[in-house]
């Protein structure tokens, strides 16, 4: 058993014995590297106890969250009523959050091991600190406070080393940086920032942003996309600060900068307290070469995003220097390392540092990464859904300022294409467009944004010394060597890259493509409980609108010679209707129905029977009939809510529970020109919906709603199946984005052949 940390590496005794009857506290279990220490811990160490530090999530215990993928080899060996047993006879949980305070841990604790963390480079600069520095502080307090005095092992990166070039040994950092004032101004950054979020100028600028997207939708989507903005503003903010306040210290991200401070307060605190630390610190870790299987991996790492969009084709050309060394080592090299590491603590209140890495005996140069996965992709391509398959391409390693060029130039093209497609009519082609467009826009964020993070590691000439770590190894017994082998010499990149880590990373792909996944599409069951199946009308049901709408009546109730002012008048506002419609669906609708004014209410209703109904019905889409007859069979209400007078949907009564228009103002037998109540349009048809459903008792979760328009997207987003029809750009992007149905229904083109009788005299 570990002695309370004073046993020192070289002491005879295998890693397994070293550990025997030790209790273990682990930490980050839940995440990539701690699951895979906890397996091993659970498989090899029979007689260790281990104390896990879990933070309950909602819907889920500690305990539910500890029986992770790598427990592959376990369940091979135990069932499941034996694989639970086991873990609850071994391991003690504990729940708690390092990043909110001291966590209370129980006494008796051997070695410590810490190896969660905010693994991602960007976090705002508050939340790094949090956890990478405050965190490991409040661990290790809680630790002591239990009344422990353990052996340490801290998890870092070799990256710590900040922005470098040449050898860096293994050992204590070089840099006088205040951890404790870097994270006191730290903490206060989200408070400045949150405050400079809500100066009026700041919030203007919020608001005229969401209204020119969202304002047909209504002011309560306009103020919550504007709130969603301002607190998209802040992240990026913190972000930003964090990036630029590392680099200005020589480290490439807020995630190296708080890990190297952490490692200076750890490093402070052991020293004080006479305590044995001991710092491992891995480049980048990678799937597994041999444990628990070869290419296990959970999630994706550093590498793999490039690795997968590059096998889709999607990079024509990255950042990097070639001859480069680029870092990786396999996850179960590292465990390996920790555990052999917690076996073998230095002297109390003394320090080791390990870097577990490869580019000092076994470097993997970036060129010879980028050939072996376009091996890999050129022997195995990713199939294209209905394409054959993706074709790689060859980077020719222009250099950065080119890349960056390239950049620039791909960003212009598609602000430009943004600006031309967002204007396009609503047809089946704009959708392409606006899809391949969304592709196109995405490569270019996806390299933008991964030049930028990865820059500093796929342009790096520094290499990272193994000494310590090597001659830990080479103290290993031979059954040891063979049991947990972390020498880095022993990897054929090659090999691993081929055969290993690229089909690991690329199963998921291959899977989905095999699944043939397409769309939702919508299941119309029987319902125990009330539902509804609402309809928008035009561009749902039918081309026609409102302007359409008006054109047919009125030329029905004009003489023939005064159609072409009438449509004069009519056509030659169109760009100024078009204007308003685009702000305010309301102002849209007051104004054109001024039009109306003086209009008589029995001309229109004896127009609207005798013909006008004729032809809407002939315009109406045959998939959107059988649709509606298909909700009722079903036992659905089916609902009509439309921005067109009441008057202009009588002839749909007949396939409708209940229909909603605008009500036109009657004064004497004529049309005011006015509203009598305000439109239902945008998040009033939700709101009406919602007061509707809670009077009649319908369930809204298993409703239906289809619409065209993203000025309907309150009304979608009120039931629990939203379906967008033939989808403007917006919608189409939305309804894309959540997966939701969307389905073209086709619609009789052109105006009807309808012979208008003379018009009586008014």
């Amino acid at each position: 058993m570990v002695e309370k940390g004073t046993r020192e590496r070289g002491a005879a005794g295998s890693v397994v014995d070293r550990l025997d009857g030790a209790t273990v506290l682990l930490t980050g279990v839940t995440g990539f590297l701690g699951q895979v220490v906890l397996e091993r811990l659970l498989l090899d160490f029979p007689g260790t106890r281990i104390v896990l530090l879990v933070r309950a999530q909602t819907g889920a215990t500690p305990r539910d969250r500890v029986r992770k993928p790598a427990f592959t080899v376990l369940r091979e060996r135990y069932d499941e009523d034996a694989l639970k047993g086991l873990l609850d006879e071994r391991t003690t949980i504990v729940d708690g959050d390092f990043g909110r305070g001291e966590p209370e841990i129980p006494p008796g604790i051997d070695v410590a091991i810490h190896s969660a963390a905010a693994v991602s480079f960007d976090p705002p600069i508050d939340e790094g600190f949090q956890t990478n520095l405050l965190g490991a502080i409040n661990l290790y307090r809680g630790v002591l406070a239990g009344g422990s005095r353990p052996a340490f092992v801290h998890i870092s990166t070799a990256y710590v080393a900040g922005v470098q070039k040449g050898v860096i040994p293994e050992g204590p950092l070089e840099h006088k940086v205040d951890y404790r004032l870097e994270a006191d101004l730290a903490l206060g950054a989200r408070a400045d920032v949150e405050a400079a979020s809500r100066r009026p100028e700041q919030l203007e600028s919020f608001m005229a942003k969401a209204a020119k997207e969202h304002s047909r939708a209504g002011p309560r989507t306009v103020a919550d996309d504007a709130e969603q903005r301002r607190k998209d503003w802040v992240t990026k903010r913190l972000v930003e600060y964090g990036r630029q306040r590392a680099r200005s210290l020589g480290w490439p991200d807020v995630y190296t900068f708080t890990k190297a401070l952490g490692e200076r307060a750890v490093e402070e605190l052991c020293a004080a307290e006479n305590l044995p630390l001991s710092i491992v610190r891995p480049s980048i870790i990678e799937s597994a070469l041999t444990h628990p299987f070869p290419g296990w991996i959970d999630g994706f790492k550093m590498a793999d995003p490039i690795i997968r969009a590059y096998g889709l084709g999607q990079i024509p050309e990255f950042t990097g220097i070639p001859e480069g060394i680029v870092d990786l080592i396999p996850v179960d090299f590292v465990v390996n390392a920790i555990l052999a590491v917690a076996a073998n603590p230095p002297p109390a209140g003394e320090a080791n540092h390990y870097n577990v890495s490869s580019g000092s005996r076994n470097p993997l140069r970036f060129y010879e990464l980028y050939e072996w996965v376009r091996e890999y992709f050129e022997e195995h391509p990713l199939p294209e859904r209905g394409r054959g398959d993706h074709k790689v391409p060859e980077w020719k390693f222009p250099g950065n300022l080119k890349v960056e060029r390239m950049l620039r130039r791909a960003e212009q093209f598609t602000d430009v294409a943004e600006k031309v497609v967002t204007h396009l009519p609503k047809s089946k082609g704009m959708r392409d467009a606006v899809r391949r467009l969304d592709r196109d826009k995405a490569r270019v964020d996806f390299v933008k944004r991964y030049s930028d993070l990865y820059g500093m590691y796929t342009e790096t000439e520094v290499v990272y010394t193994d000494d310590r770590t090597l001659a830990l190894f080479e103290s290993l017994t031979k059954q040891d060597k063979a049991r947990f082998p972390f020498d880095a010499a022993m990897v054929d990149w090659k090999y691993y890259l081929k055969d290993v880590h690229s089909p690991a990373v690329t199963q998921s792909l291959r899977e989905l493509s095999r699944r043939d996944r397409e769309r939702p599409r919508v299941q119309i069951r029987e319902r125990e409980v009330p539902v509804v199946a609402v309809f928008d009308l035009e561009g749902t049901i039918i081309t026609s609108n409102v302007v359409e709408s008006y054109v047919w009546t009125r030329m029905a109730d004009l003489p023939r010679q005064e159609w072409p002012a009438e449509l004069a008048s009519v056509f030659g506002r169109v760009p100024a209707y078009l204007q308003i419609d685009r702000r305010d669906r309301g102002d849209f609708l007051r104004t054109f129905f001024r039009r109306y004014e003086g209009a008589s209410v029995a001309g229109v209703d004896r127009l609207i029977d005798e013909h006008v109904g004729e032809f809407m019905l002939q315009k109406a889409s045959a998939a959107a009939i059988r649709r509606i007859r298909d909700h009722r069979a079903a036992g659905h209400r089916t609902l009509l809510i439309t921005a067109a007078a009441s008057a202009f949907v009588r002839p749909l009564a007949p396939l409708f529970d209940l229909m909603i228009g605008a009500e036109l103002e009657e004064r004497d037998g004529r049309y005011t020109g006015f509203m009598s109540a305000p439109p239902l349009v945008g998040e009033a048809r939700a709101a009406w919906l919602k007061r509707y459903a809670l009077q009649e008792g319908v369930d809204l979760k298993q409703s239906y709603a289809y619409a065209d328009s993203y000025s309907d997207l309150p009304l979608l987003r009120a039931v629990g199946n939203p379906v967008a029809v033939s989808p403007d750009s917006s919608l189409y992007r939305y309804a894309n984005r959540r997966r939701w149905p969307i389905e073209e229904w086709a619609m009789s083109k052109g105006m009807p052949r309808v012979r208008f009788p003379r018009p009586a005299a008014r």
